[in-house]
């Protein structure tokens, strides 16, 4: 899936504001000892950061070896191995490892780069302070809970568009079957020969080759990634994708255009290498809560993240590879595309909804096959509203996730529907979206 919305913008946050990271686990090794601090073989060490390179100090912990054991705002009381925070010490950034490159094979390192912050809500969030709502029973409503700072440690730009990582494609398989609309691969890329890694729901960049009409190279698409971090084979070795050819026609000459990115990668021969920046994105990861529940909407070639999703959550070999995430909540997915021979990846979900019928639950929008309750086309939010009380009950539930990936509108229909199961129980579903939204649960990525 091709996603621009999951760039990162650079933020400018102030230098005036710090935290202080509590670190175990500190290597000791080349790198580090160019970092003005002390290196404990255990114990915690306290290091202040300012707002603004909070992400880089995260990465660079990360790469040392470290483990973030808690961030909190200065003036907090700080208190390690019976040492009050006067160990504290101010973290500064060394130019010769802020400009850390790797040269295995001439797959260039990402340079640190100021990304959006997630610490926020170290003081109770507005959604907190509310009194909570009640149902018409008198059964109290789940609010949003401040955002925590889960995702501290997922990878983020380990690879630049001047500097991109180049593996050869593995295969290249279609996955829209006889009489069905366009084209959709399921491509599958080598990344043994260097140091890129991802979780699931995040997305990575492809730069084609070539210039484009002004002789300049061609600029990077990004697409959700459609395999888990172990990858299909279950090795962490490889990374895949699940693009659709763009196809469309010339508003003004009525000639056929086809996408740039797409129609190239459509028509990837295997063995061929391919240059992958990346990864990005933090919105649509999955809570490592393995009792969540899952609910999942999408479209077309939106269903490359619900794919990592599923595959982590209930393939055998994923099970074997995460002993500590052993999923036994309930994830429902509903799936929009307009004719059966669309449904991509039909045999992995049918096979898991009849594996685990307690634990997943599989629905279907086939627009051009199935009518809606007024006698037109079946599309994802008229599904929605046919299950619209029983997606509210879900949602309302604190442990729930939804994660909604696919063509940018669909939001509209689905707001709709649970809207008016919300009202029932007297609540206010734009408020209340926003609640959820600040407490990480409501997550939306469409293009």
């Amino acid at each position: 899936m091709y996603n621009q919305g999951a760039v990162e913008n650079a933020v400018r946050g102030s230098g005036s504001r710090c935290f202080v990271y509590e670190v175990t686990g500190l290597r000791q090794n080349q790198a580090s000892e160019l970092i003005n601090y002390p290196i404990r073989r255990s114990g915690s060490v306290f290091i202040r950061v300012p707002y603004n390179r909070m992400n880089q100090e995260m990465r660079r912990i990360t790469r040392l070896g470290g483990k973030i054991l808690s961030i909190k705002p200065m003036g907090v009381s700080e208190q390690a191995n019976g040492k009050a925070s006067e160990e504290v010490v101010t973290s500064t950034v060394d130019n010769s490892i802020a400009q850390e490159t790797n040269n295995n094979k001439g797959h260039g390192k990402a340079t640190p780069q100021k990304a959006n912050s997630e610490v926020k809500g170290f003081s109770k969030s507005p959604a907190e302070q509310q009194p909570k709502k009640k149902d018409k029973k008198g059964n109290t409503m789940s609010q949003a809970k401040a955002k925590k700072n889960a995702h501290a440690n997922v990878p983020v730009n380990i690879y630049r568009p001047n500097s991109p990582y180049v593996g050869k494609c593995l295969s290249n398989e279609e996955l829209v079957g006889e009489g069905g609309i366009g084209t959709v691969r399921h491509l599958k890329f080598d990344l043994s020969q260097g140091d890129l890694h991802y979780v699931e729901g995040q997305s990575i960049g492809i730069i084609p080759p070539g210039t484009d009409a002004k002789g300049k190279p061609h600029k990077l698409r990004l697409y959700s990634i459609a395999s888990t971090r172990h990858g299909d084979d279950v090795d962490d070795k490889t990374v895949s994708l699940c693009v659709r050819q763009l196809e469309y026609k010339h508003p003004e000459s009525g000639e056929t255009v086809y996408g740039v990115c797409s129609t190239y990668l459509c028509n990837l021969e295997a063995g061929t290498d391919v240059k992958i920046t990346g990864p990005v994105g933090k919105e649509m990861l999955l809570p490592e809560d393995p009792e969540a529940n899952i609910i999942m909407m999408g479209t077309g070639t939106g269903i490359a993240p619900m794919r990592a999703y599923l595959w982590r959550m209930f393939k055998d070999e994923e099970k074997k590879a995460n002993p500590d995430y052993q999923f036994k909540g309930f994830a429902w997915l509903i799936f929009g595309v307009p004719k059966t021979p669309n449904i991509l990846y039909k045999e992995e979900l049918e096979e898991i909804q009849q594996k685990y019928p307690d634990n997943f639950r599989l629905t279907y929008a086939i627009s051009r096959e199935q009518q809606n309750k007024d006698g037109g086309r079946m599309y994802i939010q008229h599904r929605c509203e046919e299950y619209a009380d029983e997606l509210w009950n879900l949602i309302k539930q604190e442990k729930t996730h939804t994660y909604i990936c696919g063509l940018r509108g669909m939001e509209g229909g689905i707001d709709e529907a649970i809207a008016a199961a919300a009202a029932k129980d007297g609540v206010t579903w734009s408020d209340y979206q926003k609640q959820i939204k600040k407490a990480g649960r409501w997550h939306v990525e469409t293009y």
